[in-house]
C-alpha cells in the first residue's frame, strides 16, 4: 500500500503542474461588455471548428487533468485517512 501511495503523490504532483502549465498559456477567450455592444455572432467558421484548433485542445485538456486531479485527490483523502 506504501508503494501505492508514493505512486499516486508522483502522479499527483505531476498532473498539477502540467495543469498549472496548461492554464497559464491559454489565451483569454471572454470578450467582455464589448461583444454584447457590438453584436459579435458566434455563427462562423472558427466558432464551429473550435474544438479543432489548438485552444480548442489545450481547453479539452486542462479539463480532462483538472478531472484527474480531482480523482487523485479524492484518492488520495482516502488513503490517507485509512
Amino acid at each position: 500500500m506504501e508503494i501505492a501511495k508514493w505512486i499516486l503523490i508522483a502522479i499527483y504532483i505531476l498532473v498539477a503542474f502540467v495543469l498549472i502549465i496548461l492554464t497559464l498559456i491559454q489565451s483569454k477567450e471572454d470578450e467582455g461588455l464589448s461583444s454584447t455592444i457590438t453584436g459579435s455572432s458566434t455563427n462562423n467558421f472558427y466558432e464551429k471548428n473550435k474544438g479543432r484548433t489548438k485552444e480548442g485542445k489545450q481547453k479539452r485538456w486542462t479539463i480532462i487533468l483538472a478531472v484527474v486531479f480531482a480523482i487523485l485527490t479524492i484518492s488520495l483523502g482516502i488513503i490517507y485517512m485509512a
